[in-house]
């Protein structure tokens, strides 16, 4: 049996519309307003005051302080084997300058979990929280 596309009266009403012209019009219109919407910006002149070269920062790269727990427990800043005390008192000068340092944290694998929460609880204190914690890439066992 063939299917015929001929309609059997004429003079009946349409109730579908076609949806399809007004979807392309509005994607048109989207595509042309995401073009023109950042010029639209930029159309103000401006004449921006001058700032002197010497008053910026020269390095925008973050400074690095690390701190290591080796497999015995023991804290070191940078290579410098120090104690908790002596830590907290540098972590405390650190917290006081303007831009501190981000603190890499570096502990031994073998090392009970908590002394590294001890440590992260000990930068907190000092208002620290740049952190970024070492870890080393290779199989999981």
């Amino acid at each position: 049996m063939a299917r015929t596309f001929h309609r059997k009266e004429r003079l009946s009403a349409l109730s579908e519309i076609n949806v399809t012209p007004l979807i392309d019009l509005a994607f048109a219109l989207l595509i042309i307003f995401m073009i023109t919407a950042p010029l639209l910006e930029q159309s103000i002149t401006l004449e921006l005051p001058v700032e002197s070269p010497k008053s910026q920062e020269q390095s925008t790269e973050p400074r690095f302080q690390t701190i290591s727990i080796d497999g015995e427990g023991i804290y070191y800043w940078n290579t410098r084997p120090v104690t908790l005390v002596e830590l907290s008192g540098l972590l405390e000068n650190l917290s006081r300058q303007s831009s501190p340092s981000v603190l890499n944290i570096r502990a031994d694998a073998a090392l009970p979990y908590q002394k590294v929460v001890s440590l992260i609880d000990l930068i907190q204190q000092n208002d620290l929280s740049d952190i970024s914690l070492d870890t080393q890439v290779g199989n999981s066992p």
